[in-house]
């Protein structure tokens, strides 16, 4: 290939060795296989391998924690995949409470580097994940009741476009992209390679919890909790999973930001039903809290396959969407698939639905559920299985969250972004005319007029 711009950083070829473990991603069963992988050192090895992939009439797909649900999202037959995992620094400026961070940091790093310090950074389920990409679909965790969500927390990002140009965006500058980029989604606009977020005192000590209660009481546990976690304290977050059928179980772990006795004092409506089969409530130095919650996370030995769906629960499941749940759980292989949900409420939804990009506010839960499988042959089941799901829940639920996308969704734009899609499409438009960024489920600009 003949090109003006040649590549740097650290490029691997397709046929080089590293290539095999360069393809390597979240799901072990990935088949897609690129031409090229650049590993970005700095920003400008990112402009020199878009403005490559355009001469070359390539495609392009960034990649940043290697988390992506969907493999087909951050890989592409004969393009170009843009990692960037090495940009990875950590700025940290106690004066003012704000944090530079590059975009190839993974959430537990940050949020322990940022504890020792003193500071609240946010997470999710998982410290795996990468700051990019949480960030960009908005960034949900358990602390998002007390400081919103991930998104909520940034303050300006610098990305690359389609013709390779660095651009910084804030409230004051390019201030339609930064509204974009605070739930608008990885992978539409350019290739982002840094963030400042604001960053609050942690405090001194936290409470955390973890209980568990037998499969069989699923139901009941769950018809308390979707009436209990989105009214309780807002400085409280849940996170209540159910397992399979075979072999799972039903656990309920968070946080609370106050004492023990406190947190006990407002668990008692959902540690009162049922019969938990173990409880732990612990105060904790707040080190020791995201540690707590950031177990280590399977990614690198991950054996299973999975399908994802999602959505946001605006009143408590009737026994009807109960019904439906079950039968997902009873189908369910052995392994680490169920049904997922985070309470919602507090500072979620004190910004309103147009403020960013993340148009999910006012509801009262998440939603999320998954199926697993270790041998190829059983793919077409099991992603059956979770988009039959979700059309028995549709009555249920509004939206899904653009971080655990499903494929199945049809025009999956105003599923994602609610009424916030034409005004994205906008943006898409203006930073991105030509659509250089574009995946199966990428936001297409809207017509220029």
């Amino acid at each position: 290939m003949k090109s003006s711009t040649k590549l740097t950083g650290r490029v691997i070829y397709k046929g080089d060795p590293g290539y095999e473990a360069a393809r390597k991603n979240w799901d072990p069963h990935t088949d897609k296989f690129p031409k090229v992988f650049v590993f970005a050192q700095r920003t400008k090895d990112v402009s020199n391998a878009i403005r490559w992939a355009r001469e070359n009439n390539v495609p392009i797909r960034p990649r940043s924690g290697r988390h992506a649900l969907e493999v087909n999202l951050s890989q592409v037959n004969g393009g170009i995949v843009i990692d960037v995992s090495d940009l990875n620094s950590i700025k940290l400026d106690k004066k003012n409470g704000t944090v530079v961070v590059g975009t190839g940091n993974r959430v537990g790093r940050i949020a322990n580097t940022l504890a020792k310090q003193g500071f609240i950074a946010p997470f999710g389920d998982s410290p795996t994940v990468g700051i990019g990409g949480i960030t960009l679909g908005g960034g949900i965790g358990p602390l998002q009741r007390t400081i919103g969500l991930i998104s909520d927390n940034l303050l300006e990002v610098e990305m690359v476009d389609a013709k390779g140009k660095v651009i910084r965006a804030n409230k004051n500058r390019n201030s339609d992209l930064f509204w974009a980029s605070r739930g608008g989604g990885g992978g539409n606009f350019g290739v982002y390679t840094r963030y400042k977020f604001k960053v609050r005192r942690a405090p001194a000590k936290a409470t955390v919890f973890k209980i568990t209660w037998p499969w069989s009481q699923f139901e009941e546990v769950l018809k308390v909790w979707q009436r209990w976690a989105p009214s309780v304290d807002t400085r409280l977050g849940s996170e209540l999973s159910i397992g399979p059928k075979k072999g799972g179980n039903v656990l309920m772990e968070g946080l609370f930001l106050g004492s023990k006795t406190e947190a006990l004092r407002l668990l008692q409506p959902i540690t009162s039903v049922g019969t938990p089969t173990s409880s732990v409530v612990r105060l904790l130095p707040y080190t020791e809290v995201v540690k707590f919650l950031l177990q280590p996370d399977p990614t690198e030995t991950q054996r299973y396959s999975n399908q994802f769906s999602s959505g946001f629960g605006r009143k408590p499941f009737p026994d009807k969407a109960i019904k439906s749940m079950r039968a997902f759980l009873e189908n369910l292989e052995e392994g680490p698939g169920g049904f997922y949900f985070l309470n919602w409420g507090g500072a979620v939804s004190r910004k309103s639905p147009r403020s960013t990009a993340f148009f999910w506010r006012k509801e009262k839960f998440y939603v999320e559920w998954t199926s697993t499988w270790l041998k190829p042959s059983h793919a077409a089941k099991n992603i059956a299985l979770a988009r039959n799901t979700r059309k028995k829940l549709q009555p249920y639920i509004v939206g899904s969250y653009i971080n655990v996308p499903d494929q199945g969704i049809k025009n999956s734009g105003p599923v994602y972004y609610g009424a916030n899609y034409p005004r994205l499409r906008r943006v898409k438009a203006k930073y991105d005319p030509k659509n250089v960024f574009n995946n199966p489920q990428s936001i297409t600009p809207a017509r220029i007029v």
